[in-house]
């Protein structure tokens, strides 16, 4: 887990690790999982950034997705990796 430019808290933290335990239960074979938060400016109002990045057989899988707080954020990527593992799982299947 890396943040940019600032430190993030364990309960932040925990919660990422809790939600790639569900990416990892969809698809058991993950290589690496890597995600990014990052804090932007726009105007007023700072702009929370979440990225993942899944490296798995043969491909590397990244989403990135944004919020008024990381938690919702995290979310928000979590739940579009899951539609995209579980195409990309269904492509491997009908490949293999």
């Amino acid at each position: 887990m890396n943040a940019v430019r600032f430190k993030a808290d364990k309960k932040l933290i925990q919660l990422i690790e809790k939600k790639l335990q569900k990416l990892e239960q969809l698809f058991s074979k993950i290589i690496n999982a890597e995600v990014f938060l990052k804090l932007e400016n726009s105007g007023k109002i700072k702009e929370k950034i979440a990225e993942i990045k899944l490296k798995v057989p043969g491909d590397t899988l990244i989403v990135k997705g944004s919020s008024k707080t990381f938690e919702e954020a995290i979310d928000q990527t979590i739940k579009t990796m899951i539609r995209i593992l579980k195409r990309y799982k269904q492509k491997r299947l009908n490949i293999g």
